[in-house]
Order: C-alpha cells, then structure tokens, then sequence
C-alpha cells in the first residue's frame, strides 16, 4: 500500500480497490446520486452505493445491451437483445414501464432533458398546466388478477404510486430518450414512454458535395441528444456509396466501409418543445389509461369465465342424468316443466335432491352473483373512470388540434381526433349498457337460484316459507334465453370481440333518426361488444397519433457526414465496445443565453483503429463541431476542428470517456504480451481546450477520411505533461465516469472494481486556502 504522504501528491484520489465477483460488461452512474449501474456478463443489473453497498439486483431474463439514466435521476432505462426498453425505479428495481420500439438488439441509448427553463418575455414559467386534476380525481390504477400476489403483475402493484410519482416528475421539464439498435434503426420518446419519431440511418440522403449518398451495411455504437435538443451525433460504421452510380458500375473498394459521424438536425424537438410536450403528457396519459381498461377487461373476463365454469360444472351432470333415464327433454325442458305444476322427472328429483342439493345451490348462487358485484366494483372503480378521463383528455387533443398555426406543424390533425374523441364517448355508451346487462344476468341468475332452494325444499318436504320469493316470468326468460348463453362473456371477452351482436331493424332506424340531432355519426356502435368498442378506440387513437409521428420523423434530416477512418469488414463483426469512444456536448462561453442554433460544441472521441492508416498508430481522435447563430439559413456546421492524439509509447488505450469542463479520461494498459491481466494501467486527464485542433473539410467527398489530413500535425501525449494515476492492474472496458460527482471506475481483468476520485473538494480547497492565509 502506497503511503499517506504518496497518496496526497498523486492525482485522483483512490476511495477503493474491491474484488468483486463477475465481469462488468457495462457501467452507468446516477446522473444526481451517487449511484452506479452496473451489468454483468450473464446481463443481471445491479445498483451499488459510493461506498460499494449493493441497493438490488434484477435480472430482465434477457441479454442486456444498453443502459441510461434518466436525467433527474429517478429511473433507469434497460436496452435488450429483443429490441424492448425497459423502464426501472431506482429505489428498487421495479420494473416500471415495458416498451418495444426495436425488433432488434437496442445498442445504445441516451436520454437528455431541455437545459432551458420554460419562461416567457417577463420571467413567468410558461409550463403546460393539466387540467384534468380540476374535473377528476386522481386516474384509477389497473385491477389486480384474483390470485396474483403483489410484485407478479408486469403492469402496477395496488397501493404503490412510483410509476405515477415518475411520471409526473418527468413532465415537469421536457426530455426525450433516444435509441438506437443494431440494424441503424433509431428511435424518439418523449419522457421515455411516448414514441414521436423513427428514423433509419440507411434511408438517410446524406448531404455530400456534387453527390447524392447513402449509407450501406451500417450499425449504430452511440448516440447522443444535444443539451438542447437540437442536434443528435450518432457514431456508426458503413459503407458510404454514390447513389448516382449504378449498381453495375460501381466497383466496391475497401476504402468506402469505415467510421462515419453523423451529425443530425433534430430541431424540431427543440422548435416544438411546447407543442410537443403538451401532446405527449396528454397522450402517455391516455395510453396509460388504456392499460388499465385492458387489464380492467381480463381481470373481468377472468373472473366471470370462472363463475360461468363453477356454474356449468354442477348443472352439467344434470344432461347426463336426463340421457340415463331414457328421456329426450332439455335441462331447460325439465325446469319449465317443474315451474308450471307439473309431476318432477325421476332425474330432475336425483339431480336437486342428490347432486345438487341446497349447499351446492347456495356455493353457485354466491360465486356468480358474488362475482357479478365484483365485475360492477371494477367497472366503478377503475374501467369506467379510465374511460371518462380518456374521452376528457382526447377532448384536450381535439382542442389543441384546431390550433392550427401552432398544432398542424407537428401533424396533430382535428379529423382523425374528432374521430378517437367520438369512439372515446362511444365506450363510455358501451360501459353503461354492459352494467344495465351485467345487472340483469345476475338478478336473474338469483331468481333462478332462490326458486332451485324452494323446490328442493319442497321436495324434501321442508318449511319454504323463510326463503326469499322468485318472479316466474324472470325465470322463464332465464330459462329460454340465459340458461346455456352467456351474454356477459361476449361483452367483455376479447376472443369473443369479432362476433358482432344482433340488433333489430326497428332499434337500428331510431339510431339513425338520432344521428340527424348530431353528436355522433357511428350507426354500427351497437352492434359491437365492450371489448371490440375498446379495441375499436384504441385504434382510432393510435391512427390519430400516427399523423405526429410520421410528421416528426419526417423532420429529422441529416445535416453532416464526417467519413472519419477505413475500417477493415473484420473490425465491425467483433462487438461494438472493441472500439472506444465517447460523445458529449459542452455549452459555449460566449453564447450561454443563445438559442439552440449556437448553444452547444459536439465534441467526439475514440481511438482510431491500427488498421485504419498504416501512418497513423496507436491514436485518438477528437472532433468537434459548432453553429454560429449568424448562419440562419443552413443548418450545417459553420466550424469543424480536428486532432489527434498519440497514446504514450507503451501504453494502448482501453476506453476513454468525456468529462466536463472539456476535459478527457483516458483508460491505457501497458503494452504487453502477458495476457494474464498481471500488468498495469493508467488513468489519464487531457485539457481538450488547450489543445491545437485544426480545421477540417466541411463538404464530405467519397474516399477522403477527415482523418488523414492531420498525420502531420499529431500532438503526442506526454506522461509527465498530464494528470496521470497509476492503476496496479490491467484493466477492461468498461471506464465509468460521473461528470456531476466528479468520480470514476475502473474495472481489473481480474475482477477488482476501483473508484477514484477525479478532483478534490472544493470546500476543502477554500479551507486550505484560507489556512495558508492565516499562517501568512
């Protein structure tokens, strides 16, 4: 171990050096705590304290592939294999939210919240206020499945409000979580739940000089969001090709097929911010909504179907009673035969007296109407206020969609809401008419049940008179029209949703007398089921939103191509950490209350492969970019500067990782055959503010790598120039570092996990400073 006086003059202060138990493949830290996420080799998620206390451990059942944080902190996004995003509370691990924008592996992801407050000319905060608090009480949660214990629902737990608390935190500022997965598709979310846009890189025109160009074979390794959303860097490998030329014509060289960055406009983002925000609050909500209506409708569904299950299984072995005594009549027949006078069959008298008997009557009469109040608590408490909150929330979209000069920009289109609203009202008509049928079924269903307890009483010759009375007229109706239907399982039955129900001429003309007053224009409502009016709104709602995704999408283009170095096809098939980099954006000093154009420099690094330039070995590559706010009419960068770094002799690098104040980690081992991990590393800081960047090209041609052009001007890192920390192992990727904590980790390829701290306290440098002074 190092001394005490050793330690205080080397930089970056050791906090621990801890064997751990797996390998890290991936490693995260809380944006505003000091938390770090970590996954392992066989894809568990942990979550472990500063000082290295495990909080949980989660296992998606999946491979991981990417992980983020949102910005506040309070959840984490989970990329997988499968393509599906999976949202996680940080207090537990819960999961909070599913969502599969991909259908392949999600390599990436990042989650970036706008950097500028919402206020207007005089300083007053311009939020978006949700009105739905002032009319309804807070929105139901979804219904628990009888049996299922708290934790087995992959929806919300009853009691618990960390999906809601997250939600409401995460609309308080507008952010938006960007994915990328391995077939170039990349993906938009507003808060993380709400989808507003899809591009794909290989359907990209990329603005080439005298050329129209395209990407080829491309995969994605990152993705960032500018601060203010306004711009979107993606590092990716491809062949970029002339889409000018002919397939015939075009000879395939080598040379086309490397690293590219492509710098996107995503403007709209920040453009429509307002706008934005407004529909997808108003949407996710509704989309919440839905879930609870659908889970409303199984929990419903379920329930009755077991009733029903417990009902027929008793009745049935009346059939076969009825077959053994060599009689033709239906159950239904002996039962009306009994109810108007007549001498009991031998196997009816067997089946009430015997089979049946009061107990069995009073065990089916308290499951079916039982469960008919249960169904009637679930419409009350969760289906039918989800449904009146969606029909007010569609109403707040169908308004702001008649505000054409700020809403049609972003496609929210009055017709296609008019229409979802409609639908909306149209379930709550459904809702009502399943409660009028549910009521009904199950008062029959206790008549029939209170006369089964009189006849068998009666038939037993045994007092009736304290039982409860029956209507004959509802028993006959029972008799001939509910006895082997089930009205209630084709309202609410999803499987049962195709098949329409039959209406009567003279109810189908006083529907369409009713049109003419207005209100509606459906005619066909009432020929479908609860379920398919659902699925019927559910629909319209998804075509409305469709018309602001496409809109969206659409307006996201790329700005810039940067053909950074030639890579070798074999470099792309080894996994997407073999090469470093990092992306990260740093305000500008001289425009800290510019608009979105000049706000932020897009800064780039990554090692440049060996096989890249025969000239160039052992480097790193740094670029960045920026936009004046005087260059209104083109989006493109109006300054690109390059450099490259060479790593120390010895040393290769391992990752590297963006830090602020426009600085660079960088992660080296030492140059070394022994490839039992017994060598060491280093931890290297680099000020990318001093260093010599130089002007690069800012009109790509096919064949010319931005990256060639600085072969004479290499700045060559020196050990004792920079801030270095000697490590006492070899390391891996991944190097995590904490921008907000100032902290970074460092894993050993023999499974040991080191924190550093990257700078001293500030409060403990004011100390010291005034120490000094008062000793002077």
């Amino acid at each position: 171990m190092e001394s005490e006086e050793g330690e205080s003059s080397i930089p970056f202060q050791l906090q621990f050096d801890k064997p751990i138990p797996f390998q890290i493949k991936i490693a995260e830290w809380n944006p505003e705590k000091d938390l770090l996420a970590m996954v392992t080799e066989d894809s568990k998620i942990l979550l472990h304290r500063f000082n290295w206390q495990r909080l949980w451990t989660i296992s998606p059942g999946r491979p991981v592939t990417s992980l983020c944080w949102r910005p506040d902190g309070k959840a984490i996004a989970v990329g997988l294999e499968d393509g599906t995003i999976a949202l996680h509370d940080v207090e537990n691990g819960k999961l909070l939210r599913s969502l599969k924008p991909h259908d392949v592996a999600v390599v990436c992801l990042n989650w970036e919240e706008d950097g500028q407050s919402n206020t207007d000319e005089i300083g007053k905060v311009s939020a978006y206020e949700d009105r739905t608090s002032r009319f309804f009480p807070p929105a139901p949660r979804a219904p628990k499945m009888p049996g299922v214990v708290a934790g087995d629902s992959s929806f919300m737990d009853d009691g618990e409000d960390s999906l809601a608390e997250l939600s409401n935190a995460s609309f308080r500022k507008f952010n938006v979580l960007c994915s990328g997965d391995r077939d170039g598709s990349i993906c938009f979310n507003i808060f993380g739940i709400f989808q507003i846009g899809k591009i794909n890189i290989h359907e990209l025109s990329v603005p080439v000089e005298h050329a129209s160009c395209k990407l080829f074979n491309a995969t994605i390794y990152k993705v960032a969001l500018s601060k203010d959303l306004c711009r979107l860097v993606v590092m990716c490998t491809g062949e970029l090709r002339d889409c000018d030329v002919k397939p015939k014509e075009e000879k395939l060289n080598v040379d086309l097929h490397g690293l590219h960055c492509l710098a996107m406009d995503t403007s709209i983002f920040w453009k429509r911010k307002n706008e934005l925000h407004q529909v997808a609050q108003q949407a996710s909500n509704i989309e919440d909504l839905t879930e609870v209506i659908r889970e409303s409708l199984s929990v419903m569904s379920k329930q009755w179907a077991d009733a029903m299950k417990t009902f027929h299984d008793k009745f049935h072995s009346l059939s076969t009673l009825i077959t053994d005594n060599g009689l033709e009549s239906s159950p239904q027949e002996e039962f009306l035969s009994l109810l108007g006078g007549a001498r009991i069959s031998p196997a009816l008298n067997q089946f009430l007296v015997n089979s049946l008997g009061e107990v069995g009557v009073k065990r089916v009469l308290k499951s079916v109407c039982g469960t008919g109040k249960e169904l009637q608590l679930v419409v009350l408490d969760h289906l039918q206020p989800a449904a009146e909150i969606i029909g007010f929330r569609m109403g707040e979209l169908k308004g702001l969609s008649r505000w054409r000069a700020r809403y049609q920009g972003i496609g929210l289109d009055e017709r296609l809401l008019d229409e979802a609203t409609e639908n909306a009202g149209l379930l709550l008509v459904q809702v009502q008419r399943f409660m009028m049928v549910l009521s009904s079924v199950v008062q029959q269903f206790s008549n029939f049940f209170n006369w089964l307890l009189k006849s068998i009483k009666y038939q037993m010759q045994e007092p009736n008179d304290q039982l409860i009375s029956y209507n004959s007229e509802l028993l006959v109706v029972f008799l001939k029209f509910l006895y082997d239907q089930d009205p209630v399982k084709e309202l609410v039955d999803f499987s049962e949703a195709d098949d329409d129900i039959e209406i009567d001429l003279k109810t189908s003309e006083r529907v369409r007398q009713l049109i003419q007053f207005g209100g509606f224009s459906d005619t066909d409502f009432l020929r479908r089921t609860l379920a398919k009016e659902f699925q019927h709104m559910e629909s319209s709602f998804k075509r409305a939103l469709q018309m602001p995704f496409t809109t969206i999408s659409r307006k996201i283009s790329c700005m810039k191509l940067l053909p950074l170095c030639p890579l070798q096809l074999s470099t792309t098939q080894t996994p997407r950490t073999s090469i470093p980099m990092s992306l990260s954006f740093y305000k500008n000093e001289l425009c800290a209350d510019a608009p979105c154009e000049s706000g932020y420099t897009d800064y780039v690094s990554f090692q440049v492969p060996d096989e890249a330039f025969s000239d160039i070995q052992n480097c790193i590559g740094i670029a960045r970019g920026s936009k004046q706010i005087s260059n209104k009419e083109s989006n493109d960068y109006t300054s690109l500067e390059a450099v490259l770094l060479s790593v120390p002799n010895g040393y290769h690098c391992v990752d590297l990782s963006l830090y602020k104040d426009k600085e660079l980690v960088i992660l080296m081992n030492e140059t070394s055959e022994n490839s039992e991990g017994s060598g060491e590393a280093c931890m290297m800081v680099v000020q990318t503010g001093d260093l010599p960047f130089i002007s690069i090209s800012r009109s790509s041609c096919l064949n010319q790598w931005e990256l060639a052009d600085l072969k004479s001007s290499i700045v060559y890192l020196e050990m004792e120039n920079e801030k270095v920390r000697k490590v006492p192992h070899s390391t891996i990727a991944p190097l995590a570092v904490s921008a907000s904590r100032g902290v970074a980790c460092v894993f050993a390829e023999r499974r040991r996990a080191l924190v550093y701290i990257l700078e001293e306290d500030e409060d403990e440098e004011e100390e010291e400073e005034e120490e000094e002074a008062e000793d002077k």
